[in-house]
């Protein structure tokens, strides 16, 4: 099971079509929307299908569910050393979790900037060069939960003051969550009111349409088939996220996906074999990213090839990729995620005080420590 758009369906299916050319072994894919990716119980997809493409933030879930396979398994040491070694960012670490690997990344992804090369000259570098285009009308940014607290995620981090990922304290001190919370509420104002209901597929098919005056999206996860010529009417053209501080592009909440095994296959050890095959170097720079799809290996980073046939996607966000932070992963942080989400967008709709917005967040995120408590 994968995610519905050519970049999560198609490599895995062009992929697997190679894999039984040299195992014999044939794989069947299915797909779910986006929204349903982020928030479909993993359980239960686990108990349906053998290999699952995953989010990092469902490890502590997956976890306690005991509904997958761990990957780490005795006589590979050699072949998972060389993917973390490989790891674009934090992504290979991003699936670790009580002392065993859940996951190995497939698609690397964080929030970065993507601009419109024939309506600007550059890419806004600074914050306030992106408030002067939101003036203008020509600023969308995804604010559908989750991506609303995503955003809140990478702001807070990038003023320096990166949200907490255990329960030993608030998830962000008051100060710097309000100042993030303003700085959101400050463009959402700006941009039109439909990007609350925006996810980022949303936000891209609308600044590739023709006609669009959409110059900028300052904090969207990277989709590379959008940079791609011939994707859509206009080609988009991807950079490092946009600061707030004077630390570069640092903090950016870190996305992507990994493969999976389920713990109740039948066919554990091949599914693990092929989770290893694709995860690899020569696959994600080869046919995975030929297909479409955005790797997560290294190798495919920084490949000239690869660069060339996506207007240098690779290379032109990779400083925002190895800065990226990883979100909380506890058994409670999938309910919170939304929750918040949810909490954010009612305050920005209603422009209500950061204060407030923050207190509950904090609250919230107590509370996903002790699920039982809570509900």
């Amino acid at each position: 099971m994968t995610w519905s758009h050519p970049r999560g369906y198609d490599p895995m299916v062009a992929c697997s079509a190679l894999w039984k050319e040299e195992t014999g072994v044939s794989i069947e894919w299915e797909k779910r929307s986006l929204q349903d990716f982020e928030s479909f119980p993993v359980e239960e997809l686990a108990r349906a299908y053998d290999l699952i493409v995953i989010d990092h933030p469902h490890v502590g879930q997956i976890t306690a569910e005991k509904c997958l396979a761990p990957l780490d398994v005795p006589g590979r040491e050699a072949e998972r050393e060389a993917l973390a070694r490989a790891s674009v960012g934090r992504s290979y670490p991003s699936y670790a979790w009580q002392g065993r690997q859940w996951a190995f990344p497939i698609d690397a992804a964080t929030q970065v900037q993507a601009w419109r090369p024939d309506l600007i000259e550059a890419a806004p570098r600074i914050w306030t060069e992106v408030l002067a285009l939101a003036e203008q009308g020509r600023v969308l940014l995804p604010l559908r939960p989750p991506h609303s607290l995503m955003c809140f995620f990478t702001l807070a981090a990038d003023l320096g003051r990166p949200c907490a990922v255990d329960g030993s304290a608030d998830l962000v001190d008051g100060e710097a969550g309000e100042t993030a919370f303003e700085m959101l509420r400050e463009i959402a104002a700006l941009a039109d009111p439909a990007c609350l209901a925006m996810d980022p597929i949303a936000v891209f098919e609308r600044m590739a349409q023709s006609g669009s005056r959409i110059a900028c999206a300052p904090l969207i996860y990277g989709y590379v088939p959008y940079a791609v010529e011939s994707f859509r009417p206009h080609r988009l053209a991807f950079a490092d996220m946009p600061v707030a501080s004077g630390d570069g592009p640092v903090g950016s909440a870190l996305g992507g996906t990994g493969i999976a095994v389920s713990a109740f296959s039948a066919d554990r050890e091949a599914a693990i074999d092929f989770a290893y095959w694709i995860a690899s170097g020569d696959v994600q720079r080869g046919p995975y990213a030929t297909a479409g799809g955005q790797p997560g290996h290294a190798a495919a980073w920084e490949d000239d090839a690869v660069n060339a046939a996506t207007g240098d996607f690779y290379r032109a966000t990779r400083a925002t990729l190895e800065g990226a932070w990883v979100r909380p992963r506890h058994d409670g942080y999938m309910a919170f995620q939304q929750r918040a989400s949810d909490r954010i967008n009612e305050g920005l709709a209603g422009r209500q005080d950061a204060r407030r917005v923050v207190a509950d967040i904090n609250r919230f995120f107590r509370e996903s420590f002790a699920p039982a408590a809570a509900g």
